[in-house]
Parts: C-alpha cells; sequence; structure tokens
C-alpha cells in the first residue's frame, strides 16, 4: 500500500512510523500516513523560514500570479481532490466537489491582495510632516486542520497566509491527509518556490512541536472545544498569534410563521449532509409553540427518506463517518439518549452492521437541556428537537449553550428576524438559511467556545491576523529648520 509522505522544502519525505488510512465505505485500510517527529517538524520551520526571506520580498504582483494560476488548477483537479476527499473521509462525491469550491473562494478572495494590502497615506499631518501605514507579513505561519474538510479548511489559512508574504507550514488530519499532497503539487505547479508551502503530518507530537516552535509567529487552528482551548493557551504562552475555532451546538429556530415545508427540508440537509460532520451542521431544533408537532413530522418523513451508502455511489445522499471510533461513539448517543427519556422518532442504528462505518440518520423529539444528546457536540447524524412556547424562550435557550458558532431562524416576519439576530449571542446568523458560512470576503468565526483568539479566519480579519501593522511618519529637516533642540512632546500643529 502506498505511504503519504511529508512535503519540506519542495521535497518528499516519510517518516519511519506511519498510520493507516481508511476508506470509510468499506473499513479497509488503503495507505499510510508518516507521523512526523519533532525533528521533521523543526526541518519545515527551517525551510519555511528560508523561504521566507525572499517570499516576504516578492512583488504583490507576483503572490497575485501565483494564486490566480493556483485557483486555475484547483479548478481543474477539483474532481481529483473530490474523489480523495471521499476516499477517506467518506462524504458524497457532490458534497467533495462542493467543500473544493468553497475553498476556492478563498483562493479567489487571496488574488485581490494587491488591494487587500493597501496602506493609507497621510500628506501634511503636521507642518512639513507626513504620514503613512501598511502592512507586513509576520513569517512562518501554521495551520492545523481537522478531518471534516481536508481541503476546504487548509484552504481559508494557507492562500491568505502565503498572499501576503507569509510561509506556511500545514498540519492535516492524519485521518484523510492526501488532499494535502495533492495541493502541494499544486502549488509547484502554479510556480510557489520551495518552502513556501510545506506539508507535515502526523499526531500530538507534531501538533505540540508547531505550538512550541520558537520560529512559528502564528498558528490556526479548527477542531473541537478541548482541543481549541488547549491550542490557544499553549500557542498564547509561546509568544505566538493564535486563532483556534473549536466546536459547536448549533441551533435552528422555527416559527409558527415560517414555511415550514422549506424549514424542514432545509435543516434535514443541514443536519444529515455529511452525516453531520460539520462544525456548521444544524444539530438542535428549537421548535416554536404551534410549529412543533407538524415541524417534527415532516423532519421525520425526510430524515427516513435519506439514501445512506458509499460517497462514490451516485445514489446515496449521505456516506458513512469518518471511522469505527466516531461511529462507535455516535451510536452511543443514540442509546443513551432513547434510554434518557427522549422521544426516537428516526432510528439510525439499523445500518452499523453494514462494512465500513455506517450510521443512518437519527431523530430525536422532547430533548432538554440536561441530556447529553443536547449539552454535548455529538458531530453526527442526530438530530434534536426541543420544544418551547416563545421566541423570548428560544433566545435565551440559544444564550445558554457554552457554544456560540452558528445559528438560523426560520421566519416569515422581518421585525422577528431582526429582533432574533441582534439578540443571540452567536457569531454566524442565518435567516432562513440553516448554514451561514460567509463568503470568503467576509470572515468565518463564531462566539464563546467555538472561539479562542479575537479573530476570525479568512476575509478581511484573515489579513489582519496573517499580517501586521507599521506606521511611519517622515519630515525632511530642510522643509522645517530649526535653530534648536526642542525638548516638548511632539504635537501636530
Amino acid at each position: 500500500m502506498r505511504t503519504l509522505e511529508h512535503v519540506i522544502g519542495g521535497a518528499r519525505r516519510a517518516s519511519a512510523t506511519t498510520l493507516p488510512i481508511y476508506d470509510p465505505a468499506t473499513g479497509e485500510a488503503t495507505g499510510a500516513v508518516s507521523v512526523a517527529t519533532a525533528a521533521d517538524v523543526d526541518d519545515a520551520v527551517t525551510a519555511a523560514g528560508k523561504a521566507f526571506e525572499e517570499w516576504g520580498d516578492v512583488s504583490l504582483a507576483r503572490r497575485s500570479a501565483v494564486m490566480f494560476a493556483m485557483r486555475d488548477l484547483v479548478e481543474r483537479h477539483t474532481d481529483e481532490l473530490a474523489g480523495l476527499i471521499t476516499d477517506e473521509h467518506g462524504k458524497t462525491l457532490d458534497d467533495a466537489r462542493a467543500e473544493v469550491a468553497r475553498g476556492r473562494e478563498v483562493i479567489d478572495f487571496a488574488c485581490g491582495v494587491p488591494s487587500l494590502l493597501k496602506g493609507a497615506y497621510t500628506d501634511q499631518a503636521s507642518t512639513n510632516v507626513d504620514a503613512y501605514t501598511f502592512r507586513q507579513p509576520l513569517g512562518v505561519c501554521a495551520g492545523i486542520t481537522p478531518f471534516n474538510f481536508p481541503v476546504m479548511v487548509p484552504l481559508w489559512m494557507h492562500p491568505l497566509a502565503i498572499a501576503c508574504g507569509n510561509t506556511f507550514v500545514l498540519k492535516p488530519s492524519e485521518r484523510d491527509p492526501s488532499a494535502s499532497g495533492l495541493i502541494a503539487s499544486l502549488y509547484a505547479d502554479a510556480g510557489l518556490p520551495d518552502g513556501v508551502f510545506n506539508v507535515v503530518h502526523g499526531d500530538k507530537v507534531a501538533v505540540d512541536a508547531l505550538l512550541d516552535h520558537p520560529d512559528v509567529a502564528a498558528v490556526s487552528f479548527v477542531g473541537s472545544t478541548p482541543v481549541a482551548r488547549y491550542v490557544h493557551q499553549r500557542a498564547s504562552a509561546a509568544g505566538k498569534r493564535v486563532q483556534a475555532l473549536g466546536g459547536a451546538k448549533n441551533h435552528a429556530v422555527v416559527l409558527p410563521d415560517a414555511d415550514l415545508d422549506d424549514a424542514a427540508r432545509q435543516i434535514t440537509a443541514a443536519a444529515y449532509g455529511s452525516a453531520g460532520q460539520r462544525c456548521m451542521a444544524i444539530s438542535a431544533v428549537v421548535a416554536v409553540g404551534a410549529a412543533a408537532d407538524p415541524l417534527v413530522e415532516r423532519l421525520a418523513a425526510h430524515a427516513r427518506d435519506i439514501t445512506v451508502g458509499a460517497g462514490r455511489d451516485g445514489t446515496s445522499q449521505m456516506g458513512p463517518v469518518v471511522t469505527r471510533q466516531a461511529r462507535d461513539r455516535i451510536l452511543s448517543y443514540v442509546d443513551g439518549g432513547e434510554a434518557g427519556g427522549a422521544t426516537l422518532l428516526v432510528d439510525g442504528r439499523d445500518l452499523v452492521e453494514r462494512p465500513g462505518f455506517y450510521i443512518g440518520p437519527s431523530l430525536f423529539d422532547n430533548v432538554v437541556p440536561g441530556m447529553p444528546l443536547y449539552d454535548e457536540e455529538i458531530f453526527g447524524p442526530v438530530l434534536v428537537v426541543l420544544r418551547v412556547s416563545t421566541l423570548d424562550e428560544a433566545i435565551d435557550l440559544v444564550n445558554a449553550n457554552p457554544y456560540g458558532n452558528g445559528v438560523a431562524v426560520f421566519t416569515d416576519s422581518g421585525v422577528t428576524a431582526r429582533r432574533f439576530q441582534r439578540a443571540v449571542r452567536v457569531g454566524m446568523v442565518g435567516v432562513n438559511v440553516p448554514v451561514p458560512v460567509p463568503m470568503a470576503y467576509h470572515s468565518f468565526g463564531g462566539w464563546k467556545a467555538s472561539l479562542f483568539g479575537d479573530t476570525h479566519v479568512h476575509g478581511p480579519e484573515g489579513v489582519a491576523f496573517y499580517t501586521r501593522a507599521k506606521a511611519v511618519t517622515v519630515r525632511w529637516p530642510g522643509n522645517s529648520p530649526q535653530a534648536a533642540p526642542d525638548l516638548r512632546f511632539p504635537t501636530a500643529h
């Protein structure tokens, strides 16, 4: 079987230790991935540091040209990238293609780096004194990314970091690492110099080596809340700039005046797409008043109609989950939810006997806070329904949850929608949109336990994260002769 290697300074390198790569649709190992040592990580950071000496001074026009070329290559290799995602993650090919397309939007945004890095100039800020500001790259940046979007989430990070003049070391998930190797090849084909983009595979050893390395200036992370907290604390203690996106419990609040047919269709897609393995998946429905019974009836009917199968099967609407361990963990929530008093309306456990890592859509009604089904992030195809009487109760429920990644409201009232979007303490809000992932020219990020650090990814905040501002004040002595030193603090005059 093939062994996936690291990419360090433009060269491929294997490690003595490997981990298996599985096809979730069959449960069989299809290859292995090298596991980096701390020395491997140090070599990658060193290569990136050496490359930064030149790349940081490369013109914006040339950086933009590389991004335009990369954008074209990613588009032309969409099917190949999608196939790698499906074979190692399990999501359907159509879903994988959509992932690549959403990631490519960040490359589109990065193509405009000459405009994104325009500074500000003030003429005659004081008598014969001019002032201006501009932004410069940080140096070596690192990205630590999750299994659920092996192409899109890394693309939220490295195109913008590189376009801004930094070099990059990516540590992708060891569960579905192959797409990152192809991305490295595409960067080389796009004309990116060796060492600007590096890939190290592995586990906690590689992660800790990046967090601790003195030559890594910034770390971007997406994953679970406990690990995001750990990454933020450890990297911050090492003096690095950190953005660490954590977990989620995304709610969909449905009002009685909503189009319930549309809401049920949209929520079903958002809950069970990619087998619920999305940080923006809807996992909790808050049914308000008279909306509850008809909405639950529609949700149950849609869940039962979903076709579950291999991601490469064109008839499949939902694929398997990523690993056997993930399937068993999700299964334990379904078992516990039924035993804990929630009403199980759709049971996905019938599929667990299939070869591969399958569990079908599950739907629970009459869930309340305090149940693990609601309190914890399941990250699987399990949707729960909570019932409340009023919009105020729904808002209070959302705000009491420790997560604050995404939320949606379904209503036909603009007044209600505006009140809701202002009152909820959540970073991303959808109005009749269940997965409110911002476009690349806006920034993505949650609140509360869904984000550690104060900067969101991609968009304008991404530019700010991967650069630092410099302010320059200029006076030419011939324009303002002075007879003697003036010891007063300088002021504008």
